[in-house]
């Protein structure tokens, strides 16, 4: 990336159906709807190379390989937060300080990582 050059990703949501698809139905369905406006960010060699490093620097195991995936995606394209239920490899305050050290050596800058819970949390701490 071009020094300069942003990536601000707003109204997007970053492929990750993993979860999804063993969710029961109708959450499933409803959760899909809720996404359907939304454009999908793309897939990019780059972060491709970033999952590589990740991997490289034990950040998760091969076999969070998806996971290394959906935060790189996150990185690559600025997003503001990473929602997710995953807190073994991501949404994981132990695990943190690691993902940051490695972003900053990228020259990548962390999103915010929170689960569904926590952002309701804060939605109804801001309505008391």
């Amino acid at each position: 990336m071009e020094s300069g050059q942003t990536r601000r990703q707003s109204g997007h949501w970053l492929p990750g159906f993993g979860g999804l698809s063993q969710a029961p139905s109708p959450k499933r369905e409803q959760t899909l709807q809720l996404l359907s406006d939304l454009e999908a960010l793309p897939p990019d060699e780059e972060v491709d190379e970033i999952v590589a490093v990740y991997l490289a620097h034990k950040l998760m195991p091969m076999e969070a390989l998806g996971d290394a995936h959906h935060l790189a995606l996150a990185a690559y394209h600025h997003c503001d937060m990473l929602v997710t239920w995953n807190c073994k490899h991501i949404a994981n305050a132990n695990k943190l300080p690691h993902i940051r050290r490695v972003n900053a050596l990228l020259g990548l800058e962390t999103p915010a990582l929170a689960t569904p819970l926590e952002l309701l949390e804060k939605d109804h701490e801001s309505e008391t």
